[in-house]
């Protein structure tokens, strides 16, 4: 298995990480009458700031394994994978790594250029893989 397929499985580790990170929390604020229905209506409770954070910052790393998992199986299948590209790949995990404490406390713009990072690193792999 290449880098960029390992730093992939990495990736997919830390959104399970960020889920529960999230989830904990949210659960405890939220209640679990709440969490444990089907969820029509609107909480009665709100969540915190850092914990709404959290929430939003993991349902950014979903969009972003999309855009970064195609990237890394394309260099992987079609035997792409450079020292570059495996750069790449550890580039954007250490930005998704960084990113959460960023979005959690409310970093600015730090969290903007830490999420930018990743997403540069993502495409200069995507660009890579055309060529």
């Amino acid at each position: 298995m290449g880098p960029e397929l390992t730093v992939l499985i990495l990736a997919a580790l830390l959104q399970v990480v960020t889920f529960v990170i999230y989830a904990i929390p949210a659960n405890l604020e939220l209640g679990m009458g709440y969490t444990l229905s089907a969820r029509d209506r609107e909480p009665t409770r709100q969540m915190s700031d850092r914990t709404a954070r959290l929430g939003r910052a993991m349902n950014n790393m979903f969009e972003a394994l999309i855009l970064f998992g195609i990237a890394a199986l394309v260099i992987q299948t079609t035997d792409q994978s450079t020292p570059y590209t495996a750069l790449l790949a550890w580039v954007f995990l250490a930005a998704r790594i960084a990113y959460i404490p960023a979005y959690a406390y409310g970093l600015r713009p730090g969290r903007s250029l830490i999420w930018l990072m990743g997403f540069i690193a993502t495409v200069l792999m995507l660009i890579a893989a055309l060529f």
